[in-house]
């Protein structure tokens, strides 16, 4: 295979026409296309569609994956739902852009392989339904996704040093599994991450009660909960529960939801590096404690073999010498561990002569065995 191409877009606010799926058939005649979903796979060739014209006018989400490291993640969410201007504060790089369309704002996240390197085995199918459910966390005002965009620009090196972090979200160091598939979608630096979570404030500890609402929704407005009941009855807007839960964490949280001091974009990178330095010094040293183990467990595990081996020298001799006549080579090879064993044995008990004295008699006895004797020299058994 040269290629790997995959493309998803999904339809989660309304369902598509039978018109629009026509429309888009006339994009693809290979496309698996439904009411909610448009995917296809290339492994050759390319799609000829326009990716930003089919968010504007029939998705609210979309990702693209390509086997030479290329990433894209596109979410559709109308404008009262989520505000420019703070989408603003985020999208400031080709790793994450953004621009309005009618009544929608369109977040692009994007990633291309800085190695080059191209990546094989790669399947797309259920990356965009595991990174889906934040579009619903980002409507109610979560804004952790956004957060990752932006670093992604500075992970990419988009942005100067002196580049001011925007407002850090709460629960950056507890992202949930949408945002994490997010997260590993896009290739975000788990180091650089860490930093991050460093400057963010614990998330709310737990979701809000029933009771909790209910006291909350008692004191609106008459007129505003008519207006609410009637959205959720006619189903007008998709959102507005999200809008509910945005509105009433928004006047139940302080400022502790984000970080007091902003830092920089160098700062960044500068905090991922040490904290990958110091990962990987524990690494190391985790390595070499795992090591020492090792060669301990095998040292006892030797000496155990050799006590073993010392109840009966005569009868290992005797074995050494039924697996020469045998004539086979795996036999020899067999013969010479064995042989070897006995070496150690008389190494570690501070007597190697009877063993060098066995040894040459047994190389006489064999001398017209050139492949033994070869097995021999290699094992460095030599009188």
């Amino acid at each position: 295979m040269s290629e790997y191409q995959y493309y998803e877009f999904t339809a989660v606010d309304r369902p598509l026409t039978t018109r629009e799926q026509a429309e888009l058939r006339s994009l693809s005649t290979r496309a698996d296309i439904t009411a909610t979903s448009f995917v296809n796979t290339y492994q050759w060739g390319d799609f000829k569609g326009d990716l930003r014209k089919l968010m504007e006018r029939y998705f609210d989400a979309h990702l693209y994956l390509a086997n030479w490291g290329t990433r894209q993640l596109m979410l559709r969410l109308p404008k009262h739902v989520l505000d420019p201007a703070t989408v603003a504060d985020y999208c400031v790089g080709d790793s994450a852009s953004a621009w309005t369309a009618g009544r929608h704002v369109i977040v692009c996240l994007h990633r291309e392989d800085e190695d080059g390197t191209d990546e094989w085995d790669l399947d797309g199918r259920g990356l965009l339904a595991s990174i889906i459910p934040a579009r619903a966390g980002l409507a109610a005002g979560d804004l952790r996704l956004l957060y990752l965009g932006w670093l992604r620009c500075v992970q990419s090196l988009e942005l100067a040093d002196d580049e001011p972090e925007p407002p850090v979200p709460a629960g950056m160091g507890t992202l949930d599994a949408p945002l994490t598939a997010a997260a590993e979608f896009l290739c975000i630096d788990p180091d650089l991450l860490a930093a991050a979570a460093a400057g963010s404030a614990q998330p709310a500890a737990d979701e809000p009660t029933a009771a909790q609402l209910r006291t909350w929704v008692v004191r609106l407005p008459a007129r505003e909960k008519d207006t609410i009941l009637t959205g959720l009855i006619t189903g007008v807007d998709s959102h507005l529960r999200s809008q509910l839960l945005h509105r009433y964490r928004d006047e139940q949280t302080t400022d502790a939801s984000t970080t007091a001091a902003s830092r920089t974009a160098g700062e960044l990178l500068v905090a991922a590096a040490d904290l990958r330095a110091e990962r990987e010094r524990r690494d190391a040293e985790q390595r070499e404690r795992d090591r020492i183990r090792r060669e301990r467990s095998a040292v006892a595990a030797r000496q155990r073999h050799l006590d073993a081996l010392a109840v009966d020298q005569p009868g290992a001799w005797q074995q050494v010498n039924e697996l020469i006549d045998t004539k086979k080579p795996r036999e020899y090879d067999t013969a010479v561990q064995l042989l070897v064993d006995l070496r150690d044995l008389g190494e570690r008990d501070g007597g190697t002569a009877p063993f060098r004295q066995r040894l040459a008699e047994l190389r006489t006895v064999h001398a017209r065995k050139p492949s033994l004797l070869e097995r021999l020299e290699l094992a460095g058994l030599d009188v």
